[in-house]
């Protein structure tokens, strides 16, 4: 059964530093796509982060670029959403998404499983 676990979440001081990591299970390769987005309550769901097979990132939301890198380790099917310098407005249940590929080719988003979510909270 395919699936996406989160961890990594909770509470942390402006200016503190979190890593957040998802691992992918059940999909039948190492070729997956994953993502990172985050919503609050009443907003819509933002994409944070995408990283591809081959391990590109691609830092989406421009309001953490500089602040969120984000790797993966294809031999464990993991991918890491790392935040520096994080702000009250970082604020948010953060979700990974996984897509199955076949090399540089993805299925859909649709297609994806998203995983249960982790809340981030930046607080003092």
């Amino acid at each position: 059964q395919v699936r996406v676990v989160e961890s990594g979440g909770g509470l942390v001081q402006p200016g503190g530093s979190m890593r957040l990591s998802c691992e992918a299970y059940g999909f039948t390769s190492s070729s997956i796509a994953m993502s990172w987005y985050r919503q609050n309550p009443g907003k819509e769901r933002e994409l944070v982060a995408r990283i591809s097979p081959g391990g590109t990132v691609t830092i989406a939301a421009e309001s953490v670029r500089g602040r969120f890198t984000a790797s993966r380790d294809n031999a464990q099917k993991t991918v890491y959403l790392s935040m520096n310098s994080l702000k009250p407005e970082d604020t948010a249940i953060y979700y990974c998404h996984a897509v199955q590929c076949s090399g540089s080719v993805c299925l859909p988003n649709h297609f994806g499983t998203w995983g249960p979510g982790t809340q981030v909270t930046v607080s003092s």
